[in-house]
């Protein structure tokens, strides 16, 4: 610890990536100071990942026992099944308070100093920190930013928390719309249609682009809408925009042609859900004062050892990691962002490797991926001069997923034909979401799929997918 400092780091923005930072640094030796104007554990922890998680959850069930066909063949009758909604949202609540009390508990045991209230660079390695008790300036040897991400509303969209929200209201679950229109058919709005879908209620997914789900694998996205989307109550609007949406009883939304920005179609609904993205919440944090110019998107620009860029060349002792860089995202990915962030911070040079982080959206069955799409591996095949091939591999021949009556999914491996390198994975199917790390690590390893058709797979499980995608991938040359 330098007597000069304050700190050895102070790091602004307690979500999941600040507290990954902050445990590393601690186990690198670093005194360490988190500071956090709002909630502990951030957007993911207080209204993402963690309380969507156990709506999706217990909706889900709910969807299972009430699938007397599905229940049927398995041999099981049930009589009604019935929900109550405010036990589910109360199921949600008391996992967020658990999760925000538990990484708040391992803070305070490594001794990290939490400081409460609103940060501020307010100079090199200096930051001012409007708290409770008044004004308060630490100085640090280095500095984190991890301020975060808030949902993105669209021009002409009004919001009143009630009818018109996004998801950070919807996550508290307060009521049951009979139809609610999601805007956005991203991992959000479908994990919601998801939910909303499973308790009852009708949905009309509405998408700007021309297809549903452009983030996904294009093959990914077609299986989803005949698994996810088809069979339930959910109507879809492809290559429209919401031009304006106002709250009240109904809630009224113009529906506009994309091109022409002519409105087409006037929705009346119960509900709006807007989930159209999310923005850095890079505003007030000082930044003028050591130079730092966001870029177009409002992003905080970093380098791949996460140094913040001022004019293009990193800045001594300032680094970025979590939504506000725009890189990925995702808690996990900040996380990750964060630990090499204090390894570069310790001089062991180390850079994030973003092709090798997976990412789920936890629908019924879920979908997940990592790398590359198919087109995305095809441009980077011309740029480079290889050819890419893909193998695909079905749930209905697993034998575990038959013995569940789960057979709806696929998994899909595309790697380099040249040398077999894996370049990205995209799974629709049951545990989906666990299922895609063996591919992430395959990939973080830049392993080839002749290796991988090696590696021996636990019968009868679920793994046995991707087992049989690269083996299939290997008889194919």
């Amino acid at each position: 610890m330098s007597e000069v400092f304050d700190y050895d780091l102070v790091i602004i923005g307690a979500g999941v990536g600040g507290h990954g930072a902050a445990l590393h640094a601690v186990s690198s030796g670093l005194k360490t100071a988190i500071v956090e104007a709002a909630d502990m554990g951030g957007t993911c922890v207080n209204r993402g990942c963690i309380p969507s998680k156990a709506l999706l959850a217990a909706s889900g069930r709910g969807r299972e026992l009430r699938d007397a066909h599905h229940l049927k063949n398995l041999g099981i009758q049930l009589g009604n099944v019935g929900f109550d909604r405010q036990a589910i949202a109360d199921h949600a609540a008391n996992l967020v308070s658990k999760i925000q009390g538990d990484l708040t508990n391992s803070l305070k045991r490594l001794g990290v100093d939490i400081i409460h209230g609103w940060a501020r660079l307010a100079g090199p390695q200096k930051v001012s920190i409007a708290t409770a008790e008044g004004e308060k300036t630490v100085t640090a040897k280095d500095i984190i930013l991890s301020p975060g991400s808030v949902p993105f509303v669209p021009p002409g969209i009004e919001l009143d928390g009630k009818t018109v929200f996004t998801s950070d209201d919807a996550i508290k679950l307060d009521w049951l719309p009979n139809w609610v229109a999601v805007i956005g058919s991203g991992y959000i709005g479908l994990e919601f249609a998801d939910v909303y879908t499973a308790l009852g209620s009708e949905v009309t997914i509405v998408e700007a682009l021309d297809q549903l789900m452009p983030g996904f694998d294009p093959d990914i996205a077609k299986l989803a809408q005949r698994i996810l989307i088809a069979p339930r109550d959910i109507e879809t609007r492809v290559g429209l925009l919401a031009k304006t949406v106002k709250p009240g009883s109904p809630v009224v939304i113009e529906l506009a042609d994309v091109k022409t920005k002519e409105i087409v179609e006037v929705l009346e609904v119960d509900a709006c859900l807007v989930a159209t993205g999310r923005i850095p919440a890079t505003k007030d944090l000082g930044l003028e004062t050591v130079g730092i110019e966001l870029d177009r998107r409002g992003f905080i620009p970093v380098n791949d050892q996460m140094q913040v860029l001022i004019e293009g060349q990193p800045a001594p002792h300032l680094w970025a990691i979590g939504d506000a860089t725009g890189k990925m995202m995702l808690a996990h990915a900040a996380s990750a962002q964060g630990i090499v962030a204090v390894e570069n911070m310790c001089d062991r040079p180390r850079q994030v490797d973003y092709r090798s982080i997976p990412a789920a959206a936890f629908t019924h069955p879920e979908v997940s991926f990592v790398g590359m799409t198919e087109p995305a591996a095809v441009e980077l095949g011309k740029a480079e001069g290889f050819k890419v091939a893909v193998s695909r591999s079905y749930f209905k021949g697993n034998s575990k997923a038959l013995a569940e009556g789960e057979t709806d999914g696929v998994a899909k491996v595309i790697y380099r034909e040249d040398t077999g390198e894996v370049l990205g994975a995209h799974i629709i199917g049951l545990h989906a979401s666990d299922l895609i790390q063996e591919a992430a690590n395959a990939i973080a390893q830049r392993r080839s799929v002749s290796d991988l058709a090696f590696l021996v797979h636990t019968h009868p499980t679920l793994s046995e997918v991707l087992d049989e995608a690269y083996k299939r991938a290997v008889t194919a040359h």
